[in-house]
């Protein structure tokens, strides 16, 4: 078939690409006009330099030797360690686990949370207890457990639990990230599949383990895409660093591609987010679910912790799996 070309389909297509460019220009300029805030400086500087850190360490793995992949680290009030993350094991399934630690790199698997379990999160409760969120399959969903004490945590005994419907895609919503434990209500960051497609951004609450909301979280995309990011956006961790609360996400920058995944601060009060430009002692150059914790070093010191994961793809000789580093404050 034959288009005629006119003056006036020569001004709409004109139009048309002007307002794209225009659009592309903006969303790089979001990313190009300085720091978000004080507070994405100042995580990205702390963040951006495991060479210059306290304390680190790469592979990172429990004393069984098993991986200890997407870690988060919390800490509990007599100053042991906790760390909840996950490995693939030889049934082809992921398994979330708990470990504990004295000095940040040495860790003991307390608790295996079974196969399908995966991309843990850890929160206190303010009364003594802890609240878990993990990513489960089959048919890919956010579960919360609830725990008593310590020691029910690290032996598995829930006493609450609650597995979260898919409201936002039909196909997978997981990596959850707890983000605070008020009383009966639980607030959680997470991803949906969007269009079974493409990992974005969601916000939940879990009120009294009965009542479920969840809801996209589009100015966070809007963040990290505005870096050029053209593939998934998943796991994020936020910090209040000198009264400011920064995110530390994940984007991931061509699709399929695990050595493109870097990591972003993303500052909630602007909509913007700092790429960090992350060094190793080797050189690796691709990062993805971080963590980011503030807690007392092995010395007694107050330290922010992060938490990386170095893929395969995107790793220098000897850096590949989990990364654990710390900077004294």
């Amino acid at each position: 078939m034959t288009v005629r070309t006119t003056p006036r389909l020569l001004l709409t297509v004109t139009l048309a690409l002007a307002a794209a460019l225009l659009f592309a220009q903006l969303a790089r300029a979001d990313a190009d006009t300085g720091p978000a805030s004080a507070g994405t400086a100042r995580l990205a500087a702390l963040a951006g330099d495991v060479t210059a850190a306290d304390g680190h360490r790469y592979d990172a793995r429990d004393h069984t030797g098993r991986t200890m992949d997407a870690a988060q680290i919390a800490q509990t009030p007599d100053g042991r360690y906790l760390a909840v993350y996950h490995t693939l094991l030889a049934d082809g399934r992921f398994h979330a686990a708990v470990a504990t630690s004295t000095d940040l790199r040495h860790w003991q698997r307390r608790h295996d949370f079974g196969p399908g379990t995966h991309q843990a999160s850890l929160a206190h409760d303010g009364r003594g207890g802890y609240a878990l969120a993990y990513e489960k399959d089959p048919r890919n969903h956010i579960a919360v457990r609830a725990y008593r004490n310590l020691a029910a945590l690290l032996d598995g005994r829930a006493h609450r639990a609650f597995d979260a419907p898919l409201t936002l895609s039909r196909c997978a919503e997981g990596t959850p990230g707890i983000t605070s434990v008020r009383g009966a209500t639980i607030h959680l960051t997470g991803h949906y599949l969007a269009d079974c497609d493409t990992d974005r951004q969601l916000r939940a609450t879990l009120t009294g383990f009965r009542r479920w909301h969840a809801e996209p979280d589009r100015r966070l995309d809007h963040a990290v895409r505005a870096w050029g990011t053209g593939g998934n956006i998943g796991d994020r961790a936020p910090v209040d660093l000198g009264g400011e609360r920064v995110v530390l996400v994940e984007g991931q920058g061509r699709r399929s591609d695990f050595g493109s995944w870097g990591t972003y601060a993303y500052d909630p009060g602007s909509g913007r987010a700092d790429s960090l430009d992350v060094r190793t002692h080797g050189g690796s150059r691709a990062f993805a679910n971080p963590s980011v914790t503030l807690l007392t070093d092995p010395r007694g010191r107050p330290a922010l912790l992060v938490g990386l994961f170095i893929p395969r793809e995107g790793s220098a000789p000897g850096e590949a799996g989990q990364l654990l580093y710390w900077h004294r404050l």
